[in-house]
């Protein structure tokens, strides 16, 4: 027996539970649409007329924050395997730092995270 087969059995039933779900809701559901329903509705606020345009900073801000995020997952998978990795593993994480440090001051002189 595959060691896969649970989770694969796990799946084809959520797909299942779920596909006849929205199918009963598709099917069986009320059908009256009107214009208050069909405007977009975001986190409880009537839409604006004006559209206000997002800052390009707000994505640059939010990439930064997942990269040097991940950074910290690998610190710590570094760490479980510590005692295996020997000097070559403290080398190899001061390479990673380092490239890191590097990429943090390049993020900074270029003040990327100013939000002037």
């Amino acid at each position: 027996m595959s060691p896969y087969l649970p989770i694969l059995l796990i799946i084809l039933i959520a797909l299942v539970i779920g596909g006849a779900m929205s199918a009963l809701a598709h099917f069986c559901g009320p059908r009256n649409q009107t214009a208050a329903k069909k405007e977009p509705f975001e986190c409880g606020v009537p839409n604006s007329s004006r559209r206000e345009k997002m800052s390009v900073k707000f994505y640059l801000t939010s990439i930064l924050f997942i990269l040097f995020d991940i950074e910290t997952v690998f610190l710590y998978l570094w760490a479980r395997v510590f005692k295996t990795l020997g000097w070559f593993g403290v080398a190899e994480i001061f390479v990673f730092l380092l490239i890191l440090v590097v990429g943090y001051v390049y993020v900074l002189r270029s003040k990327a995270l100013d939000w002037d």
